[in-house]
């Protein structure tokens, strides 16, 4: 496949801060940048040069975008897989729709990342609420139970402690429908390996973060992760095969746990640029946003390479006000402002990086700043 050129059009499926940060990492390389999406004057709309402004499976919208761009790519994954893949037949769609249609559903999911041969936990499809019952003693406390589809920063599942934790459960089944029941792995850590790869079958991984979440939103992210050089290049190559047995065109972040012996987990997939990987932008040789544009243009992937460790902190929607009061305190921190107008309780509003020499440092002035008192 023919490289995609400066001067050409990207078009975006999703207007928030990963199509933004995507878009300004597109217009660096001198491309024109394309958006859709439903909201007014998105983050990602802020910064494109073609703005059309409809729901993400209008079909003429997605016909309009297909006419205006050269190669188009998506922010998020929950797109409705049959339009992207009437869209696929259309235009230039690096990444495909079922790389989507997998990771929209747990259930597909797991089967691909057992076919790819990668550990993760045991699990059972309940199809019916008293199947939990039926089943929980021979599986084992604790467990999960998660819907298919639709979840995200812990919506959509129910941890299951003891009998007495069914009843919630089953209320998920009954409203949901089919349900997965996962064991639930005791952790050390959660890290994730963020990897990146062209049609020409080229891979790259960006280094490991370590990812601390608070109220099921990720927190923190700590680069590099704080693991043995063992467990690193093991979730490295777990995320390689899932990339080849996807044949990933794009960007994939594997979330994994990291157990106290070493073992390593498979938990999730997106199928995009992950918000553990903002730290890239000032951090690495080459963030996760200019190589996603490489990659589904088909350029040669660059190196990644860790500049300096770094700490990444998201600031939701209750830490905005603080955070610019802190700006003339910090000189070093880099401030990240996705350009969203109202700043709700635990929206994700923005993030900030800071470079440090000493990890242990850098992380207890953030754990005593301010800014992250209001949780």
């Amino acid at each position: 496949m023919n490289k995609i050129i400066p001067g050409q059009t990207i078009g975006i499926i999703g207007g928030g801060q990963l199509g933004r940060m995507m878009a300004l990492a597109a217009k660096e390389a001198g491309f024109v940048v394309a958006v859709l999406d439903p909201g007014h004057n998105s983050p990602c709309g802020q910064v494109a040069d073609i703005v059309i402004q409809a729901a993400f499976d209008d079909r003429d919208a997605l016909k309009t975008l297909a006419e205006k761009s050269d190669v188009i790519t998506y922010e998020f994954e929950n797109i409705d897989a049959e339009a992207l893949s009437w869209l696929s037949s259309i235009a230039h769609l690096p990444q495909g729709a079922e790389l989507i249609r997998i990771t929209q559903n747990r259930l597909l999911e797991k089967k691909m990342l057992e076919k790819a041969d990668v550990p993760i936990a045991p699990y059972h499809v309940i199809e019916h609420e008293q199947e939990i019952y039926d089943i929980i003693e021979s599986f084992g406390f604790p467990a999960v139970v998660k819907t298919l589809t639709g979840g995200y920063d812990g919506k959509g599942q129910v941890k299951l402690s003891s009998m007495d934790d069914i009843q919630e459960a089953q209320e998920l089944v009954r409203k949901n429908g089919a349900c997965v029941l996962e064991s639930f792995i005791s952790f050390d850590r959660e890290i994730s390996v963020i990897v990146h790869r062209n049609s020409r079958g080229e891979s790259t991984t960006l280094p490991i973060a370590e990812n601390i979440h608070v109220n099921h939103i990720l927190h923190e992210s700590i680069v590099p992760a704080r693991i043995e050089h063992g467990v690193e290049k093991l979730a490295e190559k777990l995320a390689y095969q899932i990339a080849d047995e996807l044949k990933l065109v794009g960007t994939l972040a594997v979330e994994m746990f990291v157990t106290d012996s070493g073992e390593i987990w498979v938990n999730e997939l997106a199928p995009r640029p992950h918000n553990s990987g903002h730290y890239s932008i000032e951090a690495c040789q080459t963030s996760q946003f200019h190589q996603h544009i490489r990659a589904i243009c088909n350029w040669p992937l660059k190196k990644t390479g860790l500049l300096k460790p770094a700490v990444m902190i998201n600031l939701l929607g209750q830490h905005v006000k603080p955070a610019y009061e802190a700006i003339s305190r910090h000189p070093d921190w880099s401030f990240h402002l996705y350009g969203k107008a109202e700043a709700k309780q635990n929206r994700k509003m923005g993030h900030i990086t800071i470079l440090t020499d000493d990890m242990k440092m850098t992380l207890k002035e953030v754990h005593e700043s301010p800014i992250w008192k209001t949780t």
